[in-house]
């Protein structure tokens, strides 16, 4: 895996804050896994049982969600797993079904509440640098919109182009695809997130590529935190 940077402005203006980064691989992400397919209903209805009766105002209870929840209000935006949760428990609704590294992120994401990116790692060129955003920056969507980036954002890119923020999520050049075989995990955690959440939110997302590729390796791992409170 290319070797991460973490600029002084990421430990500046992130105190409390982590960095997990997971890469893994190889994987044949080419075809639907049914094992996988099968985990995640079984993850909605144990999710829907866990939070049962449980209001918007009930969830953010939760340590992790709160976490995200004070870091996106200062964006004035609502935090998107807390959000594809709620569909799940109160709309009926099932998680996506992309290609099957994504969706081990998704079913990851539900499981832990903690914000993943997922990337083609082979797409990544070093150097690939963990910031905060000045504001300046443009990410190119995976819709192909171009938005500029929100001042103080937590952002990762490489010598290309920004590829992911915390508020405007992934970029479309380095998106994980049915053609990837080694994916780069990168998972954006707020003060209040601690490194053992990051560690256990790996141990999720192993678990799940496992489901459909027993044999996958560890390329790296890393968990990197900002220091402060």
């Amino acid at each position: 895996m290319h070797p991460i940077e973490f600029t002084d402005a990421w430990y500046d203006t992130f105190p409390g804050g982590h960095i997990g980064l997971l890469a893994l691989g190889p994987v044949d992400n080419s075809q639907p896994s049914a094992v996988l397919e099968k985990h995640k209903r079984h993850l909605e209805a144990n999710l829907r049982q866990q939070y049962a009766g449980m209001s918007r105002t009930d969830l953010l209870t939760i340590a992790e969600l709160a976490a995200y929840k004070g870091y996106y209000r200062r964006f004035n935006k609502t935090y998107h797993v807390q959000l594809q949760l709620e569909s799940v428990l109160h709309k009926g609704k099932s998680l996506p079904a992309v290609n099957p590294l994504v969706d081990a992120c998704f079913a990851a994401e539900l499981e832990t509440h903690l914000l993943t990116a997922s990337h083609d790692l082979d797409e990544l060129e070093a150097p690939v640098v963990i910031d905060a955003a000045t504001g300046e920056e443009l990410l190119l969507a995976m819709n192909g919109e171009a938005r500029q980036i929100k001042a103080n954002d937590m952002m990762m890119r490489d010598a290309q182009s920004v590829v992911c923020t915390i508020i405007y999520g992934q970029d479309g050049r380095t998106a994980v695809t049915k053609a990837t075989r080694r994916v780069l995990y990168v998972t954006y955690a707020p003060a209040g997130i601690t490194a053992e959440m990051v560690e256990r939110h790996h141990q999720v997302l192993l678990r799940n590529v496992r489901l459909l590729a027993a044999e996958v390796a560890v390329l790296a791992e890393v968990i990197e935190g900002s220091g402060g409170c």
